[in-house]
């Protein structure tokens, strides 16, 4: 169970492209129900130009890139249904479009925000697990441009 959860934790990190130091971002997550939602926040910029490529993702100083996994209560990761929000203070609201991606045994959901340098953002993440519960995770977050 621990290294199978230990491997999980890796293949969250894996998902998150392991293009930011570890030390850098505390492990965030939320739960709904029995299950853990977890989720990062990383500059499109310090992703490596071959993994954006690969992702489809625009390197920019004005986006950074939230990366968002559940897994069950025996930490397995398991597909959802996901929509969610960010917005800065000002009240500027864009919709997240996410993606699938499942590699492996992993399977995480990727979106684009749009944000200036160390500007502060209320991210609203909507799911619906496998078995019809639903939750909300609620976050404020500032973003920076580089790491």
């Amino acid at each position: 169970m621990i290294q199978m959860q230990l491997k999980l934790t890796q293949a969250l990190y894996l998902a998150a492209l392991m293009l930011v130091p570890i030390t850098a971002q505390a492990e965030q997550y939320q739960t709904i129900g029995d299950h853990k939602v977890h989720y990062i926040i990383v500059p499109t910029v310090s992703l490596k130009p071959e993994i954006a490529a690969k992702y489809n993702i625009t390197r920019s100083r004005g986006r950074a890139m939230l990366n968002v996994s559940v897994l069950d209560p025996q930490g397995v990761p398991v597909p959802v249904s996901i929509e969610g929000t960010s917005a800065n203070l000002m009240g500027q609201l864009q919709t997240l479009k996410f993606k699938e991606v499942k590699e492996g045994h992993a399977i995480y959901y990727l979106a684009l925000v749009r944000h200036s340098d160390e500007e502060m953002h209320r991210l609203v993440v909507n799911i619906t697990l496998p078995n019809g519960r639903r939750g909300t995770v609620r976050w404020e977050q500032k973003i920076y441009e580089e790491l």
